[in-house]
């Protein structure tokens, strides 16, 4: 029986963007025997693993705005940021073909002691087997880059399963490693359903899941892996940046405003909660809503939009209702608050939120920013930690001790100084504490986690 096809729509517009055939548990089962053969062949050479890395890096760039407009097209995400995106999978490609050059393992100290005597130990790595890529909509092509990239230098052949909204970055990515060399079963596409992709998540054949996306299903598939199964979780959390009143505020409000609204606060990491001391609070509100209000609401696909659509018309109506019971419970909306068409949302910025609400104990995912007077930099810190998620957090301050403070303070898996909590660097350290994730992303560590060390020693 033929599979059924996925359409692929504009969440702008609606309109049909491509059609994909959807397929079964029949044809996973049959990627994932080819995968397991590939990966019982043993790993490709590495010089040829770096070399396709670098060829694909290098066509990237050659098609860089036709993979810009795509990713701005399928997902929504503003040209102007996904031109961003598209660099930065480039470079991500070539960062990831030189950590190839430097995999290795290393000498264990031997001989100081009578009993390892004569004997010479070092460690190699080796891949861990197949892996399970489960991705999201927000950055359709360079997410792609960080799961399937550091698969392919540690040598293991990848399974890549793509958030539905956004198949195609995905698709293009594959096709191009196809034609710089790879052979198909190294990396296959997946367009399958979520009881699909969980049953792969149970199947022992699958050495490393790579998740990222909601918390509610990273958690359920930890839960149903099978017992050996690596796993990296990537959620998300309610960033809160503080306001000290030393913080250049004019600086501080442009920088809040991009971390707030970046691809309409669908980040894992984006300005949510923003923590300003009492004595400055006016001032800043002043210039956050003078940022706010100069974005632009609009078709992804113009260089003119900062905010394009939400990603899925439900979540419209789920931020209303956030907003609602911010609102009964006595907050104060300040700007924005209404949709825009079907699937977008003005942006907002909302203060005196009571803490028991949505919107201030979830995620919103959407372009929400909240307001909190404080009267000291402990009570932001103390109200920054009071929430369950724990991913990045924020300081703007131009005193030394406060920013140290807050860097020992913060509930946080990293804290910026003088920036927003969406900033990242493909090379660092990336991922949440607690409830927020599991195991730490970034390409260099995403290599180390899908290879393992074998011990060798010698006697005599």
């Amino acid at each position: 029986m033929q599979a059924s096809t996925l359409d692929v729509r504009s969440p702008f517009d609606g309109s049909l963007v491509a059609e994909l055939p959807r397929q079964t548990r029949q044809d996973a089962e049959r990627a994932l025997v080819r995968a397991c053969e590939a990966h019982a062949r043993g790993p490709l050479p590495m010089a040829e693993r770096i070399a396709i890395l670098r060829r694909v890096a290098a066509e990237v760039r050659n098609q860089h705005e036709a993979l810009a407009l795509l990713i701005a097209t399928e997902g929504g995400k503003p040209l102007l940021d996904a031109r961003v995106e598209v660099t930065r999978a480039a470079a991500g490609l070539e960062f990831l073909a030189g950590e190839g050059e430097r995999l290795a393992g290393h000498a264990i100290p031997m001989g100081a002691t009578a009993a390892t005597a004569g004997r010479i130990a070092f460690t190699i790595r080796e891949p861990l087997g197949p892996v399970l890529a489960i991705s999201a909509f927000n950055h359709p092509l360079n997410l792609i880059v960080h799961q399937v990239g550091p698969a392919l230098i540690a040598g293991c052949p990848v399974l890549v399963k793509p958030a539905l909204e956004t198949p195609l970055s995905a698709q293009k990515l594959l096709q191009l490693l196809h034609q710089a060399g790879l052979p198909s079963e190294w990396a296959e596409l997946l367009i399958v359903d979520n009881d699909v992709s969980e049953a792969l998540v149970a199947d022992p054949r699958v050495r490393f899941v790579n998740f990222i996306g909601s918390a509610a299903v990273g958690w359920k598939l930890r839960r149903v892996a099978a017992s050996g199964t690596g796993l990296a979780l990537e959620h998300g959390g309610t960033a809160p940046v503080i306001i000290d009143a030393t913080a250049d505020l004019e600086r501080a409000a442009a920088l809040v405003t991009k971390g707030g609204y970046y691809h309409a606060g669908q980040v894992c990491v984006s300005v949510q909660r923003v923590l300003v001391q009492r004595e400055v609070a006016a001032n800043f509100r002043e210039a956050l809503l003078a940022e706010v209000k100069r974005l632009t609401v609009g078709d992804p696909r113009s260089a003119e939009t900062a905010v394009g659509p939400l990603i899925r018309a439900r979540e419209v109506e789920r931020i209303a209702s956030w907003l609602a019971e911010a609102k009964a419970g006595g907050a104060q909306l300040l700007t924005g608050g209404t949709p825009i068409g079907q699937q977008a949302f003005a942006p907002t910025v909302v203060e005196g939120a009571p803490s028991d609400c949505r919107l201030m104990r979830e995620e919103v995912f959407g372009p929400v920013v909240t307001l909190q007077e404080v009267p000291s930099l402990a009570a932001a810190v103390e109200l920054a930690n009071a929430s369950r998620w724990h991913f990045q957090a924020a300081i703007f301050t131009a005193r030394i001790d406060a920013a140290l403070q807050a860097a020992r303070s913060l509930r946080a898996a990293t804290v910026l100084i003088n920036d927003h909590t969406a900033f990242r660097a493909d090379w660092m350290p990336f991922g949440g504490w607690g409830e927020s994730g599991l195991g730490v992303g970034g390409l260099p560590y995403s290599l180390a986690e899908l290879s393992r060390e074998k011990l060798i020693v010698f006697n005599g």
